[in-house]
């Protein structure tokens, strides 16, 4: 298990600083003045010039790929129920998540901001959770209909 975590944390940090990059690219593009932004304002502020907020930024991506590609091994432990695996991944990328939004200023640093960062936060882990559950479940129902067509063939 501890070499699985292991391996899927490494693969998850280059990912982490890809998906990074990619935001930082999608922004620029929608504020469309010819300009890239690869962090927001606060962090350079915060850092002093814009390379240390993104080589901070960059460092944090790759934790950050890292903390997620590692807690998916959560998904593959059997003998926990959906509601045991469900909290603790939530737990993990939460403590991984905020920080990151907080440090990196994706977030305003006030109580509202910290509300509206976790609303935001749990819907999204909210649609994604419930879409894979829904597209599992589909999948599960068409292997067991061709497992009982099959059992009815052999009989």
């Amino acid at each position: 298990m501890k070499k699985k975590i292991a391996i899927r944390c490494l693969l998850g940090a280059p990912i982490g600083l890809a998906i990074s990059t990619a935001i930082a690219i999608a922004i620029s593009l929608v504020i469309g003045d010819g300009r890239f932004y690869p962090v927001v304002p606060e962090l350079i502020a915060s850092c002093g010039t814009e390379i240390n907020a993104v080589l901070l930024q960059s460092v944090c991506s790759v934790l950050y790929g890292a903390a997620w590609a590692g807690a998916s091994v959560i998904w593959e432990i059997d003998d926990w129920s959906i509601l045991h695996q469900t909290a603790a991944h939530l737990i993990i990328c939460s403590l991984a998540t905020f920080p990151m939004a907080y440090f990196m200023r994706w977030m305003e640093h006030s109580i509202g901001g910290v509300l509206i960062y976790f609303s935001i936060f749990f819907a999204i882990y909210f649609l994604i959770w419930i879409s894979q559950y829904l597209s599992i479940k589909k999948r599960l129902q068409q292997i067991n209909r061709k497992v009982a067509q099959n059992n009815c063939v052999e009989k």
